[in-house]
């Protein structure tokens, strides 16, 4: 049974809910099919934080940062858009980095078709589930999520939310975001990866030369 995530759940700290976002699914309702994806991947974003974009000050573009927890957020990075959630304190936001295509009874093989004709690869071929939402740009080009129509807006029962499956990694990667500027934050550890999908996220947290204790932390679940 479908279980739309209350505003209440946004409202905390961005690291709780970035960790928390794991295993949650996001449904967008395109022309009568709900596109889902399943977040396996965040970044934890604070005021305070040189690497966010609301630490540069407030902006009608920025708004969705400074309203309360659970207000999206997109703006444009590396040609396409971006999903964030606003969290609790002002300037404060999680970004969604990566996801994996989630197949039920809301959204079936008629979906992922439609995620595959939204996101080709270089050649206009189905990129494979694996890759399809595998970055923040191409998550949201498989959903059909577009600044102008959600950007400062509140999710919607018909259209947008973010649904608790009742899905939980089994463990949690914890580990520096990526593309931070050198002198901008860079070393903390705000990104947040669902190990069991680590494979898959915009870059593998536990690629051949990482050190554990070092490169990223391992986080149990209950």
């Amino acid at each position: 049974m479908p279980m739309m995530l209350p505003d209440a759940f946004f409202d905390r700290d961005a690291q709780l809910l970035a960790r928390d976002l794991l295993g949650k699914v996001i449904r967008h309702r395109v022309n009568g099919l709900w596109l889902s994806a399943r977040i396996i991947e965040t970044e934890a974003y604070y005021i305070a934080d040189k690497g966010s974009h609301a630490s540069l000050g407030f902006t009608q573009k920025r708004k969705a940062l400074f309203l309360d927890g659970g207000h999206i957020y997109m703006y444009y990075a590396r040609g396409g858009d971006s999903l964030n959630f606003s969290a609790h304190g002002p300037g404060n936001a999680v970004l969604i980095k990566s996801a994996y295509p989630w197949l039920d009874d809301l959204s079936g093989p008629d979906s992922l078709a439609q995620m595959q004709r939204n996101n080709p690869d270089a050649q206009g071929q189905p990129r494979t589930e694996q890759k399809l939402c595998a970055g923040q740009t191409l998550l949201c080009k498989a959903l059909g999520l577009k600044v102008r129509d959600w950007d400062a807006k509140c999710f919607d029962p018909e259209r947008l939310w973010v649904d608790d499956v009742r899905e939980q990694p089994s463990r949690i990667i914890q580990t520096t975001r990526l593309g931070i500027p050198h002198g901008r934050d860079e070393h903390l550890m705000y990104r947040f990866v669902d190990a069991d999908y680590a494979a898959f996220c915009t870059r593998n947290p536990l690629r051949r030369g990482q050190i554990e204790g070092q490169d990223y932390l391992i986080l149990e679940t209950p």
